[in-house]
């Protein structure tokens, strides 16, 4: 009786199933053909391109891990992702915090303006924001993309976070203030640690945003010392158009920090759902 209960469910949940599959095919094949890519001379990427390589070659990583543009390019990344992360969430929590838990004369109209931001194109606005850090010296200077980055980043993660915020019942606010809790108190010691999911997807979304950008630090630098990866893979790129596997290499050794980070706080974001559903 409950195997002709459990039955229709699970062919309910197939096409699910298959959806999953396929979108997981489109994904994982060119990560698995840049992978295998790099192992292979170039000429062997036309006559086998999705097999095996007929011989390992490991010339071509090895040679962009010796190169010491990568490793300068990967620090860039990793510094300006990182700043990027806690300037945006950091504010945005601060703004979302009072959004949410505060009434005052004009709350709704301060918070669509911030959600308009979302309407704004990042490439229509690219003109403006080089005249802007020009006229403030942040010109090949990494604080002219962190900061430009983490005020486009503010709207989408203050939308988050103040959802969040939201729904923590009003009850407990009244009694941390009770027991004497300040109202930054609250935030800080309460407010923070019950949001740990909300907080793992916006740093996620902003380490990423940052991590993928290209335009903003296209514009912002000319010295290559200040490069990102991006940019390095452009670079990279130009300099061996022939040279297919070896980009290719390039390509997946900068993927590989991202999904590295992804993977520990894809770890951290589903730990903190979990607390909270046992917390509910």
């Amino acid at each position: 009786m409950n195997h002709g209960k459990s039955t229709p469910i699970r062919r309910n949940t197939l096409p699910l199933h298959a959806i999953a599959w396929i979108v997981g095919a489109f994904i994982l094949i060119p990560v698995v053909y840049a992978v295998l890519g790099g192992f292979k001379p170039t000429s062997e990427l036309s006559t086998n391109p999705f097999g095996l390589p007929e011989t390992w070659m490991t010339t071509n990583y090895t040679e962009v891990l010796g190169s010491g543009s990568f490793w300068r390019q990967l620090w860039n990344s990793t510094f300006i992702a990182f700043l990027t992360t806690v300037l945006t969430v950091g504010v945005a929590a601060l703004a979302a915090f009072v959004f949410a838990r505060f009434a005052f004369r004009g709350r709704e109209l301060y918070f669509t303006l911030f959600t308009a931001g979302l309407m704004f194109p990042f490439a229509v606005a690219i003109l403006p924001i080089f005249v802007l850090l020009r006229a403030f010296g942040l010109l090949d200077d990494p604080m002219g993309v962190i900061l430009t980055q983490a005020a486009f980043g503010l709207p989408l993660t203050i939308i988050i976070l103040r959802g969040f915020f939201r729904s923590i019942p009003g009850e407990i606010e009244e009694a941390a203030i009770i027991d004497g809790c300040s109202p930054f108190g609250f935030f800080w010691r309460i407010l923070l640690p019950m949001a740990r999911p909300a907080i793992a997807t916006v740093s996620v979304l902003a380490i990423v945003g940052s991590w993928n950008n290209f335009m903003l630090p296209l514009v912002v630098f000319s010295d290559e010392t200040s490069w990102t990866l991006p940019l390095g893979i452009q670079q990279f790129q130009g300099q061996y158009a022939s040279d297919t596997a070896r980009i290719l290499a390039y390509l997946v050794l900068a993927m590989v920090p991202a999904l590295g980070f992804y993977a520990i706080a894809e770890r951290h974001l589903v730990g903190g759902l979990t607390a909270g559903a046992t917390k509910g």
